[in-house]
């Protein structure tokens, strides 16, 4: 595939990789200051930007809106718990068919959803996400378990690691490493940087182009004789595992896998995900997947005794009416001060937060072209007097 790329299109993509990479290695480092440095709360802004990146293949891209991929985060679920009772708790396996499962699941969905576009498509993935979630709270309860949720058990066969012969819980091990605190992070981490890198490939491949041009104008395609149905479904089977992906690894940080995971919530929050970032954006989805965990975890925690010390500084006159005004946008009114920055982005910035800090990169840029400096200085091509 590389032979498809340009030198200096793949060098600027492993510049951007390789501060990508550290920029995820050292979170619990830059996080500590907002108070996000919690190996849950990283795990969760690592498995939800995958959860993003792989919605962002499709809708980004092809320009199909699915709000169906929650079906997927929870296939995958189920099967990384059902690896975890039959083979073992080792995460490999787990991760692996839980990818083959969704794609599995997607190929289905996707081959029959695929037959219509627009709203009509986003109805379809819609009524099967419900159709999903309903089998598996009530009629599929001997493999999901139902309302209770599928867990762990020390009577599981667990045919490569036996039966009933430890004591403690019961939690995924790699090859004698618990997969619990910092090393359930990096262990995430390291999986969000390899499916980053696959989605920046497909950005740039042939394959993503065509994908771009199904978005642009599917119809001119239409009219040219090429079928767009099988680079799209390709694109939802992809979606789909990426989705998978990130279901095994909600349960690789905790085995327990529950019908609540497929509801349409939960793919109406990997949509927010995308567009607060910027969809059809490289990093955009995985930065408002981690801004929307945080609101979820951490501003939902404010109260008004963390207001009273955020504004210490104001007089008492002041201080009083601020603090009940801004009490209304955190704790249980975190979501209203996230609907009201979803609104804002929307309106003025369509390209998610990503187009929010480009605009301000070029204000910078033109700021320093317009300075005295920059004004006095000659042209690249012409020599200074000589003094």
């Amino acid at each position: 595939m590389l032979a498809f790329f340009d030198r200096d299109s793949l060098t600027s993509d492993l510049v951007l990789m390789a501060i990508f990479t550290v920029a995820i290695l050292t979170m619990p480092f830059w996080l500590e200051p907002i108070g996000a440095a919690y190996p849950d709360l990283m795990q969760k802004f690592a498995i939800f930007g995958i959860f993003a990146t792989g919605f962002n293949i499709l809708f980004g891209l092809t320009g199909y809106l699915s709000f169906g991929h929650a079906a997927f985060l929870g296939v995958g679920s189920y099967t990384a718990v059902w690896s975890f009772k039959l083979l073992g708790m080792n995460p490999i396996p787990a991760v692996i068919l839980a990818i083959v499962a969704a794609a599995i699941f997607s190929l289905a969905i996707g081959f029959l959803s695929l037959r219509r576009s627009g709203i009509y498509f986003s109805i379809l993935t819609l009524a099967f996400a419900q159709m999903s979630y309903n089998l598996a709270y009530s009629v599929l309860t001997p493999i999901t378990n139902g309302e209770t949720g599928l867990r762990v058990l020390r009577s599981d066969p667990r045919i490569f690691d036996g039966n009933g012969s430890e004591t403690g819980p019961l939690i995924a091990n790699l090859f004698g490493i618990d997969l619990t605190g910092m090393a359930g992070f990096y262990f995430c981490a390291v999986l969000l940087i390899i499916v980053s890198w696959l989605a920046i490939m497909i950005f740039r491949s042939p394959f993503g182009l065509m994908l771009k041009a199904v978005k642009t104008n599917q119809n001119r395609m239409g009219y040219t004789g090429l079928n767009t149905r099988p680079y799209a479904l390709a694109a939802f089977i992809i979606s789909g595992m990426y989705a998978g992906l990130a279901g095994a690894l909600l349960c690789i940080t905790d085995p327990l896998a529950g019908a609540e995971r497929m509801q349409w919530t939960a793919s109406g929050e990997v949509v927010l995900m995308t567009i607060l970032g910027g969809a059809g954006t490289l990093m955009g989805p995985m930065l408002g997947a981690a801004l929307i965990k945080y609101f979820e975890n951490i501003f939902s925690s404010f109260n008004d005794r963390t207001l009273e010390h955020v504004f210490s500084s104001l007089p008492e006159s002041v201080r009083e009416p601020v603090i009940s005004v801004a009490g209304l946008f955190v704790g249980e009114g975190w979501q209203l001060t996230l609907g009201l920055m979803f609104m804002i982005v929307v309106i003025f910035l369509p390209g998610g937060i990503i187009e929010g800090l480009r605009r301000l990169a070029r204000l910078g840029g033109n700021r320093q072209s317009d300075s005295p400096e920059a004004a006095s200085a000659p042209p690249a091509d012409q020599p200074q007097a000589a003094r």
